[in-house]
This record gives structure tokens, sequence and C-alpha cells, in this order.
């Protein structure tokens, strides 16, 4: 096991982010628009300084060194700085950081605590009015786009209801004691959490649903209740940890994909998380600011499948990497 994470860090890691951060750098560059057309147009700003300004940015440069400029920098530990907000990249996403990443796990976990046992619930109650409940359910969660799904939950509970905050992240204005402030957040983290989870939710209901149907119809599972153990042992404890494979790998991407997910649903609920830095960051042509996000996001994908690659032999014992 030692040698499998050894392994993947040392050699997989560097070698699939470097192509990542390649492929970015290309796609960034053969986009269209200029990042000094919006100095261009200010009034009083003449080419010679908006030519100084794309100089100092390294922006005189050809693309392949650009590239090399910015990798040397990355090497050293440095993400670059901002065109926008003029402050390193890396300062810029560990402001943000926090928020989304609240955001993104408790999305995770309510999906995951919602999700399972539904699905269970489902696939042991087969073609039942609450199998066809929660498959509605799981099809409603696909389907419905985040930002009108989080337009519909604002304007009943928070305008018509009044039930929680609108927008935000905690309540302008109003200084609270720490436990009044961690109340405060709560509030205002329940709904974009529920919309962000929702799509989530739905799809880890349908892989427990459909990888319980095919584990309870094994012979083993047969034969555990022929020797007469109670159901909720033969589902729990026998059932269920089969089934979990594939919904591991699920997890393994679903945290980065919530990341990137939020970029909607925090605009939409004006959460001060990665999701709206990032779409001013494509707004601006921040080339530095998006390359490091989406280098962060890449590092969560690959991280998540290594998690994921490590727990499939915690759940199934036959599975070893030596």
């Amino acid at each position: 096991m030692g040698k499998f994470i050894l392994r993947r860090l040392l050699l997989q890691f560097p070698i699939l982010l470097l192509g990542v951060s390649i492929l970015l750098f290309a796609i960034f560059q053969m986009a269209p628009g200029d990042p000094m057309a919006q100095f261009i147009s200010q009034p009083g700003m003449t080419v010679e300084q908006v030519e100084r300004m794309a100089e100092a940015r390294g922006l005189d440069r050809g693309p392949i060194q650009q590239y090399f400029d910015w990798l040397t920098s990355l090497l050293q530990g440095d993400l670059g700085m901002s065109f926008e907000l003029r402050i390193p990249v890396a300062d810029a996403i560990s402001y943000r950081l926090f928020p989304t990443f609240l955001l993104a796990f408790s999305s995770l976990i309510l999906s995951l605590v919602v999700a399972i046992p539904a699905g269970i619930v489902s696939a042991t109650k087969q073609y039942s009015k609450i199998d066809y409940t929660l498959t509605s359910f799981a099809f409603f969660g696909i389907s419905i786009p985040n930002f009108f799904f989080g337009l519909i939950m604002m304007f009943l509970i928070a305008l018509k209801l009044g039930w929680l905050p609108i927008s935000g992240m905690t309540t302008a204005g109003v200084d609270y004691t720490p436990f009044w402030q961690a109340i405060d957040i709560l509030r205002h983290l329940i709904l974009p959490m529920i919309v962000l989870g929702l799509s989530s939710t739905a799809t880890f209901m349908r892989y427990t649903r459909s990888s319980m149907l095919e584990v309870i119809r094994q012979d083993y599972i047969r034969t555990a209740r022929a020797k007469g153990l109670k159901e909720r042992v033969v589902i729990y404890k026998h059932a269920l940890r089969n089934a979990m494979i594939p919904i591991i790998t699920l997890m393994g991407f679903q945290l980065p994909i919530l990341f990137s997910g939020a970029v909607i649903t925090e605009q939409v609920f004006g959460w001060p998380g990665m999701g709206t830095l990032m779409l001013d960051a494509v707004y601006a042509r921040d080339y530095p600011l998006l390359m490091g996000i989406n280098m962060f996001l890449a590092f969560l994908v690959i991280l998540g499948n290594l998690l994921a690659d490590l727990a499939y032999a915690f759940v199934d014992p036959r599975i070893r990497y030596d």
C-alpha cells in the first residue's frame, strides 16, 4: 500500500498536473480577447502605458515563453500575480477557499446522508410506491438546472416564507459573538447547500439503487438469508459493503465537481467563494488567476481519484495494492 501511494504521488501526480497545465494554458491562449483591452479604453491611458503594463505582466513575450515563465514560478511555489486583483494568486485563492470548501463539503455530506439510505430503500422495495417516488425525485434532481432551482428556493423559502436569508454568507452590519456568528453562517449556508447538493443527491441515489439491485440478486445474499440472518444484517453488512465500489468511485470525483459546480450556485446566492472568483477572472481575462484556480481543481480531481483507489481496499478485502 505504501509503495502504491508513493508511486502515485511521485510519478502520476506531477505528470498529470503538467499535462493539465499545458492544456489549460493552450486553451486560455486560444480564447478570444485581450487582457489589456479593458485598459486601452480607459480615459487618459496612452498606448505606451498599456505596453509597459503588458511588459510588466509578461504579456509581451511569446506563448511558449509565457508558459515556461509561469511553470518556473510554480516550481518555486509562486502562482503569479492576479491581473485584476493585483495580489498573489495564492492569496486570492486562499481568501475564497474556506467558503467554497464549506459549501462543497457540506453539500457532499448532505448528499451522502440522504442518498445512500434512500437508494437502499428504493432497491429493497423495487417497483413499490416509495421506489417510484424516490426515482421521480432522482430524475427531478438530475434534470433541473441549479440556477433555476436556486431561484425557486430563494423565492419560496427566503422571500415568501422568510425562514432563511436570501444571499451572502453573513448578515451585513451585525456584530455577533463567535457562537451566533457560526449560527448566522449556518442559516446562510442552508439554501445554497441544498441547491448545490440536489444533483449530487440524485446521482448518488441512482448509483446506490442500481448497485444494490445488482448485489442483492447474488447467490451469497440468498445464502445469507437462507441461514436465517436478519434482513438488516443481510442488507447493511453483506450487500451494502459490496455495493459501495461504484459509489466510492463517484465520491472520488464528486468533491471537485461540487467545487466547479459552485460557480453558478455562488453567483445566485452571492456566496463569496471560489466560484464567484472564477467568474470574475473569466470576465477580466485574468489568466494567472484562472490557471491557479483550474490547477487547484485538477489537483482535487487527482487527489479524489487516489483516495477512491485507497478506499476500495478498505471496503473490499480482495483488493490489494502490492
